[in-house]
């Protein structure tokens, strides 16, 4: 039977499919969504792994406190059902906008002398790494026949060619398709060079994903 390894950037996919929904990482059924993914296929040993940049909290700061307590509870359901989580520190970067003609109503913030803003981001380090590293490593201990990843990051092209070409396995590309009404700009799309360097494609849409929602949850967050 065909073994399969099912590897999830969890920050991708949040930005890319959960946020568009409205949901958190706790409110999706990641074990049927693996169900699904297989299709009737063997789950290899440690075939399911789940990389995400870990919360850290901030001496005060209530939210950070929250946030790191809802991921750590997340990570416990998650390891619960046998999944391997790889993780990385979420970094804070300072950045500036320059107030010129690309900022929407840039005239007005320059008649109130703001000429500049700055905020910080944070910042997710080496999960693309991971990812690559545990595909190509996996591939030379013949972890797996098919890698399938749920991530659209062109980053990955490399290590996905050396395990093709180089092993011979086949590499599955999950990517989703999801139109933001108010700015098709800004709407979720496939990686057309995801597509093009891989053996197997599936492009998901909204009513795709819609059966792994945990319903009484997801009603339950959102009367908060």
């Amino acid at each position: 039977m065909e073994r399969v390894s099912i590897l999830i950037d969890g920050s991708n996919f949040y930005h890319l499919v959960l946020k568009r929904l409205g949901l958190k990482e706790a409110q999706f059924d990641f074990d049927k969504f693996a169900i699904f993914l297989v299709n009737g296929r063997l789950i290899s040993n440690m075939g399911k792994r789940f990389y995400i940049g870990t919360i850290r909290e901030k001496e005060g700061d209530i939210k950070t406190k929250e946030a790191m307590a809802k991921q750590t509870s997340f990570f416990a359901m998650l390891k619960n059902s046998h999944w391997e989580i790889k993780t990385s520190k979420l970094k804070t970067r300072k950045e500036e906008i320059i107030i010129d003609d690309r900022v929407v109503g840039y005239e007005k913030l320059l008649k109130l002398g703001i000429k500049k803003i700055e905020f910080e981001r944070l910042r997710e380090k080496g999960i693309d790494v991971k990812l690559a590293t545990d595909l190509i490593v996996g591939a030379i201990d013949n972890q797996y026949d098919t890698a399938i990843i749920v991530s659209s990051d062109s980053d990955l092209i490399p290590a996905i060619d050396w395990v093709r070409h180089r092993n011979k396995k086949k590499v599955e590309y999950i990517g989703f398709s999801i139109p933001n009404d108010n700015s098709s700009d800004n709407s979720t799309k496939p990686l057309i060079s995801l597509i093009k360097k891989t053996d197997t494609q599936r492009i998901l849409i909204e009513s795709d994903l819609t059966p792994f929602i945990k319903r009484g949850l997801f009603d339950a967050e959102r009367k908060r």
